[in-house]
């Protein structure tokens, strides 16, 4: 919309964060916003990156679930969750509540995901004999375990800032961890950027249950089925093709309860409300078995955009 008066999106986006953070000052209100916890995880980084810290509270939850259930019984505005990593693919419990839920993807932010071996302080690397971790965590950073410790042995758990905190408590240990997660437990940072893959990234999704209006630079997602006959995915598909829409992501997961069948999550450019958008989904329906749109949003930029159309 922006752009279609003349204006630069960033520039508009940076006067209006202004004017919001200014706002929620004068008003005093406190929005909470739920994420995949505990505390120091790359998902409160990835909070605090998207939404900034004034007039928000961070609430975290130990599951994807819990995150979604929140957010809808209204105990927070808005959650975030990890969708994919670009590593290890797509997390599979946030596809299936974002198939079973009513809220919608109101944006996302991406982030270079850079894992530490930390440590009780005076520990040394000779001393390991355990490291703890999440289980993606541990296959990122295979590499180096496998040459620096390799006797150490690995113990997966739920998320990278709990290994810290059983790894604090646990004599001859370390965990894989944020720099965030050291200074919140005391811990030492033996090693840094010890992921086996540079180029690691891990795609954020922030849920709500408000639709957003288009900024001029935006994404849809959604989810949908087609009959099980030949070229019936490819109709579907072409429906973007014909005209000109980018297709950015298309992944098929099984059908619950229809064994080898499956539907299909997209991720276009555009937002609902652009009239080349309006025209493929309505075609898109009658190609369609089952079709359930996710939700239209601003698409990632580097820079912490999350007060824009949120609060």
């Amino acid at each position: 919309m922006a752009e279609e008066l003349g204006l630069n999106p960033e520039g508009v986006e940076k006067v209006f964060k202004s004017i919001i953070e200014m706002s929620v000052a004068c008003q005093g209100r406190t929005f909470k916003v739920a994420y995949l916890g505990p505390k120091g995880t790359h998902t409160e980084e990835a909070a605090k990156e998207y939404f900034g810290t004034g007039g928000i509270e961070f609430l975290p939850y130990w599951t994807v679930e819990e995150v979604f259930r929140a957010v809808d019984s209204g105990e927070a505005k808005w959650g975030i969750v990890p969708v994919e990593n670009s590593l290890e693919g797509s997390v599979p419990a946030t596809l299936s509540l974002l198939l079973d839920s009513n809220l919608l993807i109101c944006g996302e932010i991406e982030r270079r995901i850079r894992h530490c071996l930390l440590a009780s302080p005076g520990t040394k690397l000779e001393d390991i004999q355990i490291v703890f971790s999440h289980p993606q965590a541990l296959m990122q950073c295979k590499r180096f375990l496998e040459t620096i410790i390799p006797k150490a042995e690995r113990r997966e758990l739920s998320s990278t800032a709990k290994a810290v905190e059983i790894a604090k408590a646990t004599p001859m240990a370390a965990a894989i961890g944020t720099e965030a997660s050291a200074q919140l437990y005391g811990m030492e940072i033996l090693a840094k950027g010890i992921e086996d893959h540079p180029n690691n990234y891990t795609r954020f999704l922030i849920i709500g249950l408000e639709r957003l209006p288009k900024t001029g630079n935006d994404k849809t997602s959604l989810i949908f089925s087609v009959p099980n006959i030949p070229g019936a995915l490819h109709g579907a598909l072409g429906t973007l093709a014909l005209r000109n829409i980018n297709l950015v992501k298309v992944e098929s997961r099984p059908t619950k309860g229809k064994p080898w069948e499956y539907i299909f999550y997209v991720d276009f450019e555009g937002h609902i409300d652009d009239e080349r958008c309006k025209e493929a989904l309505e075609e898109l329906k009658s190609k369609t078995t089952f079709l359930k749109i996710l939700g239209s949003y601003p698409k990632h930029r580097t820079e912490a955009q999350g007060d824009l159309g949120l609060l």
